[in-house]
């Protein structure tokens, strides 16, 4: 096993220049040029052994833009890129995202290997909580169901009765048919869901480190300054929730930025975001109040070529493990699946 301080860096090939011009001319204006002579013999070296491979490469939405327009062959927020790690043809997939992203596509593609670049790519809210924490709460609210955010580990999933995205959580809640419900372990997504159902909702004190940093007055002065749309992801404070035009998902976000097309928008999320969306949203100007995720800024283009080229940090997960948490996962694909019927 090699470390990825021994990589040998790719060197720069006057063909790169052209072979990627289309690239480096989306990648411009989203990140320094004079970075991009440094990502293109990266992102070639990754393709051509990505290639080699048969690998499919998935980036959550949250990566840096070498990553996210470079080398990913699937874009999209945690559940999608489960999805579609479920039902794509290849039997390798590296997930450019953290860790609680590349269990869940482990959950749902048992059979196939999943990596991950950085092993400790994690998430606030995924440690946050215990599986022992959410027995615990059982025990404390004998037959009140669980449901508990994807950020989470495959180990708390599997304790939960259904699983909830930040889009979706307020139907699966409802779903439980329940006057109580545990709802995990995001604080703030929790409020945001209690104040939009009559269910009791029962919470726990996660919170991401990104969304938590974000204030009232940020939201405020990017209103007034530049006249901007304000859009806020669930997981921040009530306080900047009450300030936006627009509260949601990732994947709503881009769909209202497309309904709306606004001049002038800030997006209360992490930044890197804003980034990915500014090539597809070039008439729209992105004021960024900019928290990045130390988490998701772990995931680099030398270490994707590590794990691709050694085939290391695979996600094992015990079978009894997988089961519970695909149980709680088919759930709330199940209430999907209703709410689109």
């Amino acid at each position: 096993m090699h470390d990825s301080a021994e990589l040998p860096v790719p060197v720069w090939r006057d063909e790169l220049e052209h072979e990627y011009a289309a690239l480096a001319a989306r990648l411009e204006p989203l990140v320094p040029c004079l970075e991009i002579p440094l990502h293109l013999p990266w992102i070639d070296a990754i393709n051509t052994l990505k290639k080699q491979r048969g690998a499919v490469i998935m980036a959550h939405s949250y990566q840096s833009p070498e990553i996210f327009h470079g080398v990913a062959d699937v874009t999209g927020d945690s559940l999608g890129l489960a999805q579609a790690a479920r039902d794509c043809d290849a039997e390798l997939i590296v997930i450019c995202g953290v860790h609680f992203m590349a269990e869940s596509a482990k959950i749902l593609a048992p059979d196939k290997t999943v990596l991950i670049p950085d092993l400790d790519a994690g998430c606030s809210l995924a440690s946050s909580i215990t599986a022992d924490d959410v027995r615990a709460l059982k025990a404390r609210h004998p037959g009140v169901p669980v449901v508990s955010y994807a950020n989470t580990s495959a180990a708390v999933k599997a304790e939960s009765d259904a699983i909830c995205t930040s889009a979706n959580a307020v139907q699966v809640v409802e779903a439980m048919g329940a006057p109580k419900v545990i709802f995990l372990p995001d604080e703030f997504l929790g409020r945001h869901v209690a104040g939009r159902t009559d269910v009791e909702l029962v919470l726990w004190r996660g919170r991401c480190e990104v969304h938590e940093k974000f204030t009232a007055q940020q939201a405020r002065h990017a209103r007034e300054t530049f006249d901007a749309r304000i859009v806020a992801h669930p997981e921040c404070s009530p306080e900047v929730l009450a300030e936006a035009d627009f509260v949601g998902s990732t994947t709503a976000m881009g769909k209202w930025l497309a309904r709306q097309q606004p001049e002038r928008v800030a997006l209360i999320t992490e930044c890197s975001m804003a980034d990915n969306l500014r090539a597809q949203f070039p008439q729209t100007r992105f004021i960024k109040p900019c928290n990045l995720c130390p988490h998701m800024q772990r995931i680099t283009l030398p270490n994707i070529y590590a794990a691709l080229r050694d085939l290391r940090h695979a996600i094992e997960i015990p079978a009894e493990v997988i089961a519970g948490a695909r149980r709680a996962l088919d759930r709330m694909l199940e209430v999907g699946r209703r709410e689109a019927a």
